[in-house]
């Protein structure tokens, strides 16, 4: 049976009695005080693999914007254009909630 890596989207979703992921067990990403309003800039349009890469150094948390920004962020791809603003964890704090 495979296992998700704790900067994976699905490290928290469990599998059934055949093996199969079962339903995503969203992980939810803490707001605090001291997130960052940030406004999407261009080279970032349709990719948060590449602002997840420049702001958490690495780009396997690039889910981690829509789990931050529900209300703003429905599709974690096409949703993420430039001009929007979205808040960021500090990579400290989020890596200490995923357990990284």
């Amino acid at each position: 049976m495979a296992s998700y890596s704790t900067t994976s989207p699905w490290a928290n979703t469990a599998f059934d009695l055949q093996g199969n992921l079962d339903i995503l067990k969203a992980r939810p990403i803490p707001k605090s005080a001291d997130d960052m309003l940030y406004t999407i800039e261009t080279q970032y349009t349709y990719r948060p693999d590449l602002l997840a890469y420049d702001y958490y150094g690495t780009s396997k948390l690039w889910w981690v914007f829509a789990q931050r920004n529900v209300d703003i962020i429905k599709d974690p791809i096409f949703d993420f254009v430039a001009g929007t603003s979205i808040y960021l964890s500090k990579p400290d704090e989020l890596k200490r909630a995923l357990g990284i």
